[in-house]
């Protein structure tokens, strides 16, 4: 009996697996637990302070990989308009005349670089400009290859406009050439930039007066084919909002 007993203490353990009571894990405290977890998010804490530069840097890295991209985008990117001041003319006869329209680079120079007949009246444009608003439009229409060379000069040498105030067609405009009579007239005017009045033309008691409004306006070219002079009122205050466009179309 002792040699089966024996024999079967040795033999058992090798058919069935024995249950051992699982260790427990060590004891640690809850102020322990605390300090471990605490600990952690201070590492944490200190990494994120470590490298406060990590998303700036992330898109940075990735503003450098869309970089050489840039260029490309820039070449194809529309040209940038120019703006410069210059001196506008608006005069006519006070009496049954029409209205012309002329800019100057410096106001000492008697022979304006744009010079514009309207067809509008001279009391028909004041009329306009008691609502505070005149918008006057001069379109040109270069299709076609009779006019090719229309659709290439420069928009100051455009002989004919189609004139249209405040939206409404009045007719047309002409490029004149500086007549010695209003080459003196803008003598007379070289001491004057802004202002409005009437001066006399020609001599004798019988001569008609010109009545004139000349102040600074803001040229802006937009491209080959658009170009624009924006009334300045003076010392930036509530006035007169008066624009002329010139647009070819082609």
């Amino acid at each position: 009996m002792t040699k089966l007993n024996a024999l079967r203490r040795f033999f058992l353990p090798c058919f069935h697996h024995t249950r051992t009571a699982p260790t427990p894990p060590p004891a640690t405290s809850a102020a322990a637990r605390k300090k471990r977890l605490s600990t952690s998010l201070r590492d944490d804490l200190d990494d994120d302070k470590k490298n406060p530069e990590t998303p700036h840097q992330d898109n940075q890295e990735s503003s450098a990989s869309s970089s050489p991209n840039t260029p490309a985008v820039a070449a194809y990117a529309p040209p940038r308009s120019s703006r410069t001041m210059v001196i506008g003319t608006i005069f006519g006869h006070r009496r049954g005349g029409h209205v012309w329209f002329s800019i100057q680079q410096d106001r000492l120079a008697t022979k304006p670089t744009l010079l514009l007949e309207l067809s509008i009246p001279t009391s028909t444009l004041i009329q306009e400009m008691q609502c505070g608003l005149v918008r006057i439009a001069l379109e040109v229409n270069a299709t076609g290859a009779a006019e090719s060379d229309l659709s290439r000069c420069h928009l100051h040498s455009v002989p004919v406009w189609t004139l249209f105030c405040n939206g409404r067609k009045l007719g047309f405009a002409a490029r004149r050439k500086a007549t010695q009579q209003i080459r003196m007239m803008f003598k007379t005017m070289q001491s004057i930039t802004v202002g409005a009045g009437v001066i006399p033309c020609g001599l004798g008691s019988g001569s008609e007066e010109i009545m004139y409004m000349r102040a600074n306006y803001e040229c802006i070219v937009g491209s080959a084919d658009s170009e624009s002079f924006h009334l300045i009122n003076p010392d930036q205050g509530p006035g007169q909002e008066l624009s002329v466009f010139l647009m070819r179309t082609k």
